[in-house]
């Protein structure tokens, strides 16, 4: 899955925002990850993801895209649009999506 930080260009350039908490069930639902992962990456215009998750189940994931249409793209793909299925009904117990410009980005230390 997702490890570190995603290797993005220099803005501008999309971010999907994905913060979810689970909600306890998980029957398939690494396996989904995984492949959702797999998928998003193959993706034209899909520049990388990064993702983070307590304990307690809170995460976020933000997914960089080159463009809105690669967005768009990702969120009309069946697979996709199944996997989001199975999070309402399974997985779960809250989400929330935020799609922003990145307009400057920078590295540090």
């Amino acid at each position: 899955m997702v490890s570190g930080f995603a290797n993005t260009p220099e803005p501008p350039y999309v971010a999907v925002m994905f913060t979810s908490q689970r909600s306890g069930a998980s029957d398939g639902y690494d396996e989904m990850a995984a492949e959702m992962f797999r998928i998003a990456m193959e993706q034209s215009g899909c520049l990388g993801a990064e993702t983070a998750r307590n304990p307690d189940g809170f995460g976020i994931t933000i997914a960089y895209f080159a463009h809105e249409d690669a967005v768009r793209a990702w969120r009309e793909d069946v697979r996709h649009a199944a996997a989001q299925r199975l999070g309402r009904e399974r997985w779960y117990s809250q989400y929330r999506v935020r799609i922003a410009r990145v307009e400057r980005a920078y590295d540090g230390p």
